[in-house]
């Protein structure tokens, strides 16, 4: 483990120090076959955090990081879907809620296609993992051959993807929906708000809160909303997590989720040219899925993507990071690029505390600078932003991001989120995406192929 410290890293030596404190939180959040995002916050594995460490851990060991993936993929139901959370059976339940006993995936689950083992949540997250995929095969492809990484990763990404634009089109509009707030990523975001308002609380009886035996109340979500989540979550599983019969009293399309989606799809156009097969019918799929976007969620009079709630067929009127992800597809419509381009230096999202990115309006009537996804900063959509800034040439304002996180990253001890006036570090430290994406955006390594 150790040695991962002191490999030789091909990055300047002021920038040493931060590598090696980087190496060291993935290190120290290693369980032994995946990292927990936290120690103590999180003590599982989660889907798109483990994506975004593997894509940092390729940096350190190519073969931790496909081990990352391979660990998530085992959780993978027969429907296809990647649960957002693989449970440590280490773990005693009363570490994290909602812990296994509440999920009953192996039983609950059966219908769908649940393994019995590992357990899982029965929800999903942001499908980053095909790109995360492909940028830890392009850091070695000697070794990702040898071991047939990619033969064995594309054909559960790529039912990963079926699953979600087949059984998740519940819109009928060819993009992926999602069934609760915590599967876009972004849990607790005002772009939720009034879809909650449809949706009676469970309990407080019902349910004891851990996340606050290690995070501060007034960082995380209110007790009301989490009751709505946990009602959310209650009536999936007696669904028996099945689409299709499940009366969904939220479902929403997400600019960021679908966005990275349609990167995905192209990774995997990548992976199967790799393999000596066509990527064609993917590259046409994440083209669709652009195209898709922009005719559902593309608001032009505000320059930026919305959310489309499906119980009411509007487009949600907030703005949050999620509409400025798609900046991260190569084929976005040149005044659409520059729209976004424009928002993001616009005073809805250029905070006077950090170079990073709000999570949500600085402007808007809910902007919260240090609740979760309500205004907070977070690292790993920084990361997503910068990439699409670098698609899309525009490398003096990618690379005042690049010091801005870094900055950051080194200042709050790679903490999970930053307060966007204030710049004090908030939520978890040693966070392990904030720690993997330094990794990322210090490597000086040859550009990886671009799916």
């Amino acid at each position: 483990m150790k040695s991962l410290l002191d490999r030789p890293a091909p990055t300047a030596a002021a920038d040493l120090t931060l590598r090696r404190g980087a190496a060291r939180v993935l290190i120290d959040n290693w369980t032994g076959t995946s990292t927990v995002p936290s120690r103590t916050l999180y003590p599982h594995q989660w889907s798109w955090d483990s994506a975004f460490i593997a894509i940092g851990l390729r940096h350190l060991s190519v073969r931790r990081a496909q081990q990352e993936l391979e660990s998530l993929l085992a959780g993978q139901w027969a429907d296809g879907r990647i649960p957002h959370i693989v449970f440590n059976p280490a773990v005693p339940y009363g570490a994290y809620f909602p812990s296994p006993d509440f999920w009953q995936s192996a039983h609950a689950g059966r219908p769908s296609g649940a393994p019995s083992a590992p357990q899982t949540s029965g929800l999903v997250q942001p499908p980053v993992h095909a790109l995360a995929a492909w940028l830890v095969h392009a850091a070695d492809p000697g070794e990702s051959r040898r071991r047939g990484f990619l033969a064995r990763v594309h054909p559960r990404l790529a039912a990963w993807h079926d699953y979600l634009l087949t059984r998740r089109d519940l819109g009928g509009a060819g993009l992926a929906a999602v069934v609760h707030p915590w599967e876009p990523g972004m849990d607790n975001s005002p772009c939720w708000d009034r879809a909650l308002e449809r949706v009676e609380p469970a309990a407080p009886e019902e349910f004891h809160r851990a996340d606050l035996d290690h995070g501060h109340p007034a960082d995380r979500p209110t007790d009301l909303d989490y009751g709505r989540y946990v009602r959310l979550a209650t009536d999936y599983r007696e669904a028996g997590y099945d689409d299709r019969a499940t009366r969904h009293r939220f479902a929403v399309e997400d600019p960021c989720f679908n966005a990275l989606l349609a990167v995905s799809e192209l990774a995997l156009a990548a992976m199967a040219r790799e393999l000596g097969r066509t990527g064609a019918a993917h590259a046409e799929r994440a083209r669709d899925l652009g195209r898709r976007l922009v005719d559902r969620l593309w608001d032009d009079t505000a320059g930026i993507f919305r959310a489309r709630d499906l119980a009411t067929g509007a487009m949600v009127d907030e703005r949050s990071i999620s509409g400025l992800v798609p900046l991260i597809l190569p084929h976005l419509p040149q005044d659409i690029v520059r729209r976004l381009h424009a928002t993001l230096g616009s005073p809805h999202f250029k905070a006077p505390g950090t170079r990073l990115v709000p999570s949500y309006d600085l402007t808007g009537h809910a902007f919260d600078p240090q609740r979760y996804w309500r205004g907070p900063a977070w690292f790993n959509t920084a990361w997503l932003i910068h990439r699409g800034l670098r698609t899309h040439h525009l490398h003096a304002d990618a690379e005042r991001l690049r010091d801005g996180f870094l900055t950051e990253a080194g200042r709050s001890r790679f903490a999970e989120y930053v307060d966007p006036v204030s710049g004090t570090a908030r939520g978890a430290r040693q966070f392990s995406w904030t720690a993997a994406l330094t990794l990322d955006l210090l490597s000086t390594q040859p550009k990886e192929p671009t799916p």
